[in-house]
């Protein structure tokens, strides 16, 4: 089978920066049976083309990104003919992956993976913020033959867009992640947060809380990674807050170097204001790593008997959980052993078998191509 994957990014040709790890375990899959064509939207400003892990990434680059990334899907197809389209996030790549399906009257998925379906006005973030975010995403949703998330909530909101869609989590690659036993904690408890700095991630929120431990004298330090967007912010807020001798931060560490960190902690702990999963709380999962969360994503599909999440924003309940996780060492291993099976039961192997088993379905129901498409 012949498969056209559209991503935003995240196929660097190094395979180890500005990479989605999940991705590219998706991809090094569906490539070992399957000719799979990656059309990368803004990997790199040029367009350009390169192997990786199996398959091959066509970079579109800037400038009317979508008319040529449906262009290069279409001449690919020419070349030789797809059997069907796949989204990795709805948005631009949903949008490219449906016009270019009906073009060439082959299926098409579309994944929602980040925030296309919420608005979050305050910071400037989601797919619904704008009449124009909203119609497209209400185009795309309604146009494609299957729709999937990672996660039930998620699944709850398109439901309420009137969407039927499959719950696919984005599990973890055991093989560059392997799994390692739940074990006891340390004298100074070791916390660990991995996301980038951003408005979404809301560490201002993980700082306050941690603020609120630090005088109840439970010992702890954390670590913190992930690329920071915000200029040196929460550096300075941890500073205000009078953390500074109990929180790091580390930047961006690749898989490898993230490993060691993740194996040392205790406990992960996220503090997001929106999250399809998220994919570290499967990492953590499967190093052994209990966690605690705002109410997102898989937060709230495990909670209570896998992880502990709170309301989002709250500090002070985020305060609780950790120290409740952190002096009930049963409730912390017991959550752990439960996060892991969760997590080794839907790994990257059971994520690739359930998409193909929904390419074999819907290939198989192709339409023919059809040669004007008119847009309101």
């Amino acid at each position: 089978m012949k498969i056209a994957l559209v991503v935003p990014g995240g196929v660097d040709r190094t395979g180890e920066f500005r990479v989605i790890p999940v991705l590219l375990a998706l991809i090094e899959r569906l490539a070992r049976t399957h000719d799979v064509h990656v059309f990368a939207l803004n990997q790199e400003p040029l367009a350009g083309h390169w192997k990786l892990v199996g398959a091959t990434v066509h970079n579109i680059g800037v400038h009317w990104t979508r008319v040529r990334a449906i262009a290069a899907i279409h001449a690919e197809h020419r070349h030789a003919p797809f059997d069907l389209i796949h989204a990795i996030f709805s948005g631009s790549c949903g949008f490219i992956a449906v016009v270019a399906a009906k073009l060439l009257g082959l299926p098409n998925l579309v994944h929602i993976a980040g925030g296309e379906l919420v608005a979050l006005h305050a910071i400037g973030y989601g797919g619904r913020q704008k009449w124009k975010g909203r119609l497209r995403e209400a185009w795309v949703l309604r146009n494609a033959d299957v729709v999937t998330a990672a996660s039930t909530p998620i699944i709850d909101s398109l439901r309420a867009l009137r969407i039927e869609a499959q719950r696919v989590p984005l599990g973890v690659d055991l093989r560059a992640w392997p799994p390692r036993a739940p074990r006891e904690r340390a004298e100074v408890a070791r916390l660990i947060h991995v996301a980038s700095l951003n408005r979404v991630k809301d560490q201002p929120t993980l700082l306050r809380a941690l603020a609120v431990l630090a005088p109840t004298g439970l010992a702890f330090e954390m670590d913190i990674i992930g690329v920071d967007t915000l200029q040196g912010e929460m550096q300075q807020l941890a500073r205000q807050l009078g953390l500074e001798y109990h929180v790091r931060f580390h930047g961006f560490k690749t898989q490898r170097d993230l490993r060691p960190l993740m194996e040392s902690a205790d406990l992960l702990v996220m503090s997001s204001l929106h999250e399809a999963g998220p994919l570290v709380l499967l990492e953590a999962a499967v190093a052994g790593v209990p966690a605690v969360g705002t109410a997102v994503g898989h937060f709230v599909e495990w909670s209570p008997s896998a992880t502990l999440s709170v309301p989002i924003g709250d500090s002070e309940r985020l305060a609780k959980a950790i120290w409740q996780m952190l002096t009930d060492e049963g409730l912390r291993l017991r959550l752990a052993n439960e996060a892991q099976r969760r997590a080794l039961e839907e790994d990257a192997d059971d994520t690739a078998r359930t998409f193909q088993a929904l390419y074999e379905r819907h290939s198989r129901s192709a339409r023919s191509p059809i040669t004007h498409v008119e847009f309101d």
